[in-house]
Order: structure tokens, then C-alpha cells, then sequence
């Protein structure tokens, strides 16, 4: 099967040549760290979350996604999603390593990782978040891997598949909402202190997961010649619909509780993410272009008409996702900070090597969701 990776055209070699050099700018970046400190980002002591932890509770949403394509295929026996419930699954190992590895360069010293092994604290939300996430990147090596096997012999997978299938299934959504706790559960922080920030959470990633893989499945069809038929992605752009419609509900509904009810703590984090606070203004101009985007692929969506155009549902898509990780990827954890217990504002922005090394991350997990995908295509090319 792996002999594939390293086959194909001018334009895959340079594809994987680009995400190699990225990776290698990021490893440099990554090594100034390392000798530094996480001095050189722009965390300090009133914001100690910042661009890598954002990452990570965006890609764990995208990784809790796989749970639309699997439930549906395997629970409702919806055959359309057949072709491309693997490369779900696939992306979920993907986004699931990339989440461990924003952890890794978050924590400073990458040792400190085996702390989790060496001294467990069950009392901690953050250890049950890593227990779930490293559980659910388990889940989905050993289905895809037994799936893949099964496919190019031509077999059915194995029966004793089929209780770790369904067990992934409320483990996808276990991943995003033990995220959710780790904000929701700090009291001095208005922000993320709502009881519907997991489902708020889980909204959110039913509609930037599956636009994701929509726009994954056009690529494929267009440079790796594998059609899943336009049922499968007209049924998941339903599912974007839905869960964008419910996510931005559930932050008008955030709003709505914040400024009518006229709490001052829980009015000061919006106030700075759309109209800023005195000189601190970083984040409105990306707010208001995630609102916009958001607004304009709703209004796609919502209408079968252009939902169902294919021509225009990839643009749809491009919006959702772009919408979704200024949200989270930019405007969810640093705004919690917004302002500290003492009521003082500390304006954090990513430096270059936060965003080298992030886009490094993500340089390697595109690698392993080309890499996945290219093994797939040969396994399905094999049995031809």
C-alpha cells in the first residue's frame, strides 16, 4: 500500500516538496523555542493561552466531525456516504495528531508530555481532554487501518470492527465537549463561562468539518481522478447547513444574554472582539469578516438552489471554515483573557514563530491527509 506515497505527478512532488519545506522552516522555528523559551511567543503571564491553543480547540472540532459521515453510514445504513467514510476517518487522524502537537510546542518542554502517563490527575479536566483526544486518534487509526486491509482484499471488515465503529460515535462528540469544559469551568473568566459552550463547540465543528471534507472531495475529484458522486456531498453540505444555522444561533443567543441582561463582565469580552476597547482593536476587523462570511454562506446554503450548485457550494464551504477558525482559531480562547481578574487588558497577538511553527503543524498534517488519501486511491485503484 505505502509504495503508492511515493508515486505520482510534477504536481504531487511539488505539492509534498512545499509542505516539507514548510515543515522544515517550522522545525527551525521550533528549535529557537525550544533553546529560548516560550518567551518568544506572545503569551505572558494575563494571557497564557494563545495562538496554539486556539488551533487545538479548532482542530479538535474538525477531528469530532468524522462522527457525520460515520453515523449516518453505519448507524442509518446510508450507503451514498460508503466512498468516503474512510477519508473521514482519515481526516480525523489528521486533525487529531495536529491538536497533540499544538500541546507539545504549548507546553514548552516537550518531556513535560509524559507527565500525563507518569503522574495522572483524573481530578483534571485537562487530563481527561487528553485522554479523550489520544483516544479518539486511536479509534480511527484502527478502523481506517482494518477497513483499508479488508477493502484491498476485497472482504467485508471483521465483525469485531463494529463495536469500536459505534464506540467512536459518542466519542466524537466526548472530544469536544471535555474541550468545552476546560473553559466553561472557570468561573473567572465571563467569557467562556456558559452553559452552551459545548454545544456551541459541537455546532461549530458539525459545520467546519464536513465543509472541510466537501471541499477535500472536490480536490480529490479534480487531481486524484476518485468521484464519490454528488449525493454524498449535496447530503453533507445539508449537515453544514444545519450545524451553521445552530452555531450562529447559539452566539446570537450569547449576545443577546450578555447585553440585555446588562452584565457588565459579559459584555466587555464582545465589546472587544466587535467594537474594540479604547486603543485595543485587534481582533474587530477579523470579527466582522467572520460575521460577514458567515452571513453570506448562510445565505447560499439556506437556498437548495445554490446549495446544491456545485460550482458555487465549494465557495460556500471556503466561507464556512474561514468563518469558523477566526472564531475559534483567532477570537474564542485569547478574548477569555479580555480583561484579566483585576480588570487590567493585556492585548495578545501570535509572533512569527507562533505562526511559523502553527503553520508548520498544519504543513504536516495536509501531509498526512495526502499521504492517507494517496494510499487510499492505490487501495481502491487495486481493486478495480
Amino acid at each position: 500500500m505505502f509504495e503508492k506515497v511515493f508515486q505520482g505527478s510534477s504536481r504531487y512532488y511539488a505539492w509534498v516538496g512545499a509542505l516539507l519545506v514548510l515543515i522544515g522552516i517550522a522545525a527551525v522555528f521550533y528549535l529557537q523555542q525550544l533553546q529560548t523559551g516560550l518567551g518568544i511567543t506572545g503569551l505572558g503571564r494575563d494571557v497564557t493561552w494563545g495562538f496554539y491553543i486556539a488551533q487545538l480547540t479548532f482542530l479538535v472540532g474538525v477531528a469530532a466531525s468524522a462522527v457525520m459521515v460515520v453515523l449516518p453510514y453505519y448507524l442509518h445504513n446510508y450507503k451514498a456516504f460508503g466512498k468516503m467514510t474512510v477519508l473521514g476517518e482519515f481526516l480525523a487522524v489528521s486533525a487529531c495528531t495536529m491538536c497533540l502537537l499544538f500541546v507539545v510546542v504549548d507546553i514548552g518542554s516537550p518531556q513535560r508530555a509524559m507527565n500525563l502517563f507518569f503522574h495522572p490527575t483524573p481530578n483534571s479536566i485537562l487530563f481527561w481532554d487528553a485522554v479523550v483526544i489520544n483516544g479518539y486518534l486511536l479509534i480511527n487509526a484502527l478502523v481506517t487501518r482494518v477497513s483499508l486491509v479488508a477493502e484491498r482484499k476485497g472482504e467485508a471488515p471483521p465483525t469485531w470492527i463494529k463495536p469500536v465503529i459505534y464506540l467512536s460515535i459518542p466519542w466524537a462528540v466526548s472530544i469536544h465537549t471535555v474541550t468545552a469544559f476546560l473553559y466553561a469551568g472557570l468561573g473567572a473568566r465571563p467569557f467562556w463561562l456558559t452553559a452552551i459552550l459545548a454545544p456551541r463547540f459541537l455546532a461549530s465543528a458539525f459545520a467546519s468539518g464536513p465543509s472541510f471534507l466537501i471541499l477535500l472531495l472536490f480536490a480529490l475529484k479534480k487531481f486524484g481522478n476518485y468521484d464519490v458522486g454528488k449525493e454524498p456531498i449535496l447530503k453533507l453540505a445539508q449537515i453544514v447547513t444545519y450545524g451553521m444555522l445552530i452555531n450562529v444561533f447559539f452566539v446570537a443567543m450569547e449576545m443577546f444574554t450578555a447585553f440585555y441582561s446588562g452584565s457588565h463582565h459579559h459584555t466587555i469580552p464582545f465589546q472587544y472582539l466587535y467594537v474594540g476597547l479604547d486603543e485595543h482593536k485587534a481582533l474587530v476587523p477579523w470579527m466582522w469578516t467572520s460575521a460577514v462570511m458567515a452571513i453570506i454562506a448562510i445565505a447560499i446554503l439556506v437556498n437548495p438552489k445554490t446549495r446544491n450548485d456545485l460550482k458555487i457550494l465549494p465557495w460556500a464551504c471556503v466561507l464556512v471554515f474561514a468563518s469558523i477558525w477566526i472564531d475559534k482559531g483567532m477570537g474564542m480562547v485569547v478574548t477569555g483573557f479580555i480583561p484579566n481578574p483585576v480588570g487590567h487588558i493585556t492585548e495578545y497577538m501570535p509572533t512569527l514563530p507562533e505562526m511559523m511553527i502553527s503553520l508548520g503543524i498544519y504543513a504536516f498534517g495536509f501531509l498526512m491527509i495526502t499521504v492517507f488519501y494517496k494510499i487510499y486511491l492505490g487501495v481502491r485503484e487495486s481493486i478495480v
